[in-house]
């Protein structure tokens, strides 16, 4: 049996994963085409992403630490491969890098970015024998990078990581969101003037630069974010995960007593489906997955971790958003430059999150279609708009009741029980909050079920409409029609005249068609009846 790797579970520096014995997905292709065919770089991704540990890789590549990059042993005997750049024509001169880190910051007030910035700043005066007898940070950057060059003879590397950290958690707080903007603005404003002084400058964060407003006189940086050569620069290919990390899969396949391919296939399920570019590469949630191998538990990791809290607060701001709204939505390419503080877009922020992926690309239109990228992220926000975004507080008992009776479902198939346990929810609801539509109890209970891990799609199309609710389980797949103040007969007869069912005959598991009658006066359900 294969010996268990050590999985970098937390860890972003470069030279710690190589020395310290760890896997590495080997990124350097990319990262040598970058170096080698560009200057000044911005790269958008979610959080949890790796953005962290490429900028660390840059900045030992640019620090001429090849020997990290070539095959050796660590001293605990584990042997560490070649990586592709230590092959190349690269010439390893070592460049005066200067870093700003903002992933690790805990507080989010003025003085804290003052003080991080100052701590920055001086620790790079400090390493160039610089004294600075003024309080403006743009100019003592400004000395630093001229100051850099002028010792080493090489032009300076800047690298900035998670640079919008403090305007997301400024967002709503207008005081403090254009004293983070100023902050940055003054800053790094210099880097374009300075553009003789400089080797290379990557700038990563959650937003595009252009939407925060601080970077509008960096229009020099090259946007890599949906570029289809740097697609894969960040996250786990399908092309990677299943070379470089093969022996991984098969180890977790045989702790799990799955065969190699059921265990691809449930990665793939809980952690693929991110795409960044038109190409529509498959690329898997790094951070996930590396847990998963390094647990060996297929559970979810990300959404929790990764979740800020401003981007919960700006949802709950936001119009009412719903599951059927936004998964499989058209969005035009133009929507992506939309502020990201801007209450009446959401689709930007829940893209460059990480909630949502492009699904396809409509060329004639120039427009992507947006969906979840897979089951634990899918699963994770529909919990959280149902907790933070639905205002019905008072049904969280209820909604436990229903958990348990989805999984009852699951394994005794038994439908009467399941469908008492949807009325004895809806009974929970508050008078106050139930007067509401039929639209909006099927969207509630498609967002509890949606939490719950369910298969479930709400208004798939056919040849002839939309069924209300598909419900797919292990032996079986309910049609689930809705109708508010009718009957369950007219619900079963629009199922069969629009031939709702057809399209999943060849699926192989049994179809069950299910009429529900909804009443707005007793705002529960009033009948059912099944088909099956």
């Amino acid at each position: 049996m294969a010996t268990k790797r050590k999985y970098p579970v937390g860890i972003q520096s470069f030279e710690s994963i190589r020395l310290d014995g760890y896997v590495y997905v080997d990124k350097t292709p990319l990262i040598y085409k970058m170096i080698t065919e560009g200057k000044p770089y911005f790269l958008s991704r979610p959080r949890r992403f790796g953005k962290s540990l490429l900028c660390s890789t840059l900045e030992a590549v640019f620090l001429g630490r090849r020997e990290l990059f070539e095959s050796f042993t660590t001293e605990d005997g584990i042997e560490q491969p070649q990586l592709f750049i230590a092959t190349t024509d690269w010439k390893w001169d070592t460049y005066p890098v200067i870093r700003f880190d903002f992933s690790k910051t805990r507080e989010y007030t003025l003085a804290v970015l003052d003080r991080q910035i100052d701590n920055t700043l001086s620790e790079y005066e400090k390493k160039y024998g610089l004294t600075p007898n003024i309080p403006d940070s743009s100019i003592r950057f400004e000395n630093i990078i001229k100051e850099a060059h002028r010792q080493t003879g090489r032009r300076a590397v800047v690298i900035v990581d998670e640079y919008d950290t403090f305007m997301l958690h400024s967002i709503g707080d207008k005081e403090l969101e254009v004293g983070v903007r100023q902050r940055f603005s003054s800053v790094f404003s210099v880097l374009k003037p300075l553009d003789e002084h400089l080797q290379f400058v990557f700038i990563t964060g959650i937003s595009k630069f252009s939407q925060m407003g601080i970077f509008s006189s960096l229009n020099q940086l090259k946007n890599v974010s949906m570029l289809m050569d740097y697609e894969t620069l960040c996250g786990i290919s399908e092309a990677e995960l299943t070379t470089q990390l093969r022996p991984d899969i098969e180890l977790l396949a045989k702790r799990r007593d799955e065969t190699y391919d059921e265990t691809l296939t449930q990665l793939k399920d809980m952690y693929d489906g991110y795409h960044f570019s038109r190409r529509m590469t498959d690329v898997y949630n790094p951070f996930s997955l590396v847990n998963a191998l390094d647990s060996g538990e297929i559970s979810d990791y990300w959404f929790d971790s990764a979740t800020p809290s401003a981007v919960i607060d700006m949802l709950s701001k936001m119009p009412p958003i719903e599951l059927t709204d936004i998964d499989g939505v058209l969005c035009p390419s133009t929507a992506f430059d939309v502020p990201f503080d801007s209450y009446e877009a959401p689709l930007p922020v829940l893209y460059q999150s990480g909630y949502l992926t492009i699904r396809d690309y409509r060329r004639n239109r120039d427009s992507y279609i947006l969906g979840f990228p897979n089951a634990e992220v899918r699963r994770g926000f529909a919990n959280s708009l149902y907790q933070y975004v639905n205002p019905m507080r008072g049904t969280d008992k209820s909604s436990g009741a229903l958990y348990q009776a989805y999984y009852d479902f699951v394994d005794t198939d038994d439908l009467p029980a399941f469908i008492e346990a949807i009325k004895a929810f809806f009974a929970g609801v508050p008078y106050h909050l139930a007067d509401r539509s039929e639209r909006h109890y099927h969207v509630l209970l498609y967002t509890l079920l949606t939490a719950f891990g369910a298969d479930i799609t709400a208004e798939e199309p056919s040849a002839k409409g939309r069924a209300d609710l598909v419900l797919r389980m292990p032996t079986r797949i309910y049609i689930i029609e809705i109708k508010y103040d009718a009957t369950a007969a007219e619900a079963i007869a629009q199922i069969n005249e629009r031939g709702y069912a057809d399209k999943y005959a060849a699926d192989g598991r049994p179809i069950t068609k299910v009429g529900i009658a909804f009443s707005s006066k007793e705002r529960n359900i009033t009948e059912w009846r099944c088909d099956k």
